[in-house]
């Protein structure tokens, strides 16, 4: 796929999320709505730019991820779950406030969660630009000669992306005032570990110096926890 191919896909997927959100949620004046919508749009664009600035070919490997023969059988069903899991948790929301099934909460919880929707897909966009070999699926790139990335948010812990997306989801439930976006959030969580716990067991046997880096860097998604 060209580089301007992946930039037309980009666009239209940035475009999803107010056509998502606003629509489901049956009113086109939902200000938090729209700020969710812009934040999700804005961030998605700008990690692929980003991306294609400085790694033009981990661009192309992420665009034609999902078809890779070598991936993980397991990972073809985990991958697309947690791709689609901060989706599923803006539509509860939006349908909750179509239905007004939860409380408002206040202002200020709202506004704490766009910002830890940002810092959220931040941190993931940071381990992105960090590792080379970010793949949307887990599989040992020989084609790429993979090997492990120690530096950055990965001296942290070992799967910052992961880590970026649930903190991203929890964030978007508090922004979007939905307290039943939480259930999403917690099957995304529950995908999350359980993604993380194969895939350390195909890196700690198939790649060549992880288990030495996980014996340094200890904790999977969240410091001092796991």
């Amino acid at each position: 796929m060209s580089n301007a191919a992946i930039i037309i896909r980009l666009l239209l997927l940035s475009a999803v999320f107010p056509l998502l959100i606003l629509p489901v949620a049956g009113r086109w004046d939902w200000m938090m709505g729209w700020a969710v919508a812009l934040v999700m749009a804005a961030t998605t664009l700008a990690s692929r730019l980003l991306l294609l600035k400085k790694d033009p070919d981990l661009l192309q490997e992420r665009a034609r991820s999902f078809s890779a023969e070598d991936a993980q059988p397991w990972d073809k069903v985990l991958a697309p779950a947690m791709a689609v899991s901060p989706l599923l948790v803006m539509v509860t929301a939006s349908l909750d406030e179509r239905f007004q099934w939860s409380a408002d909460v206040n202002p200020a919880v709202q506004l704490t969660g766009l910002a830890i929707v940002i810092a959220g897909f931040s941190f993931g966009t940071w381990a992105m630009l960090a590792n080379r070999y970010f793949s949307g699926v887990v599989r040992i790139q020989t084609d790429r000669g993979h090997r492990v990335v120690s530096t950055g948010p990965y001296a942290i812990v070992r799967h910052p992306g992961y880590s970026g997306t649930v903190v991203a989801c929890l964030g978007l439930a508090l922004a979007l005032s939905s307290w039943w976006a939480l259930i999403p959030t917690a099957l995304a969580i529950a995908v999350t570990i359980v993604r993380t716990s194969l895939e350390d067991q195909t890196l700690m046997s198939e790649l060549t110096g992880y288990a030495e880096y996980a014996s340094k860097t200890r904790y999977r998604l969240v410091p001092g926890l796991w």
